[in-house]
């Protein structure tokens, strides 16, 4: 996590360092802006632009706004990677691949109500 936003962000998103940074590794959540730590590329170029000078490199972040770095990691655990595309959602019961589970009861018995084709049951 090179850089993280700080507490001057909270309620302000300026936004200037969205715009500044070349890989788009920042993201507006409800009260302040947020830097993804596997997207930076320490490049720095959000830092300068900041009117409110929240923006850290995560070993200078102030000691009084040091929750922000956890604060930044726990947005991205909860949200994921924004840039990246969507994790497959985790079933907790194996799936039937069996003939049988393609008919609307899941019985191999094809019901007057089957609208489908011979060829997709």
């Amino acid at each position: 996590m090179p850089y993280v936003i700080g507490r001057a962000c909270v309620d302000l998103k300026d936004r200037t360092c969205i715009e500044e940074c070349p890989v788009d590794c920042s993201y507006e959540g409800e009260r302040m802006l947020y830097i993804h730590p596997d997207e930076c590329v320490d490049c720095g170029a959000c830092e300068p632009v900041c009117p409110v000078e929240a923006i850290f490199y995560e070993d200078d972040v102030p000691d009084q706004w040091a929750q922000f770095t956890a604060e930044n990691a726990k947005f991205f655990d909860q949200l994921g990677s924004p840039a990246a595309p969507p994790k497959p959602a985790r079933s907790l019961t194996t799936p039937n691949t069996s003939p049988t589970a393609s008919s609307p009861a899941g019985n191999g018995i094809v019901g007057p109500n089957d609208t489908r084709r011979p060829q997709d049951r």
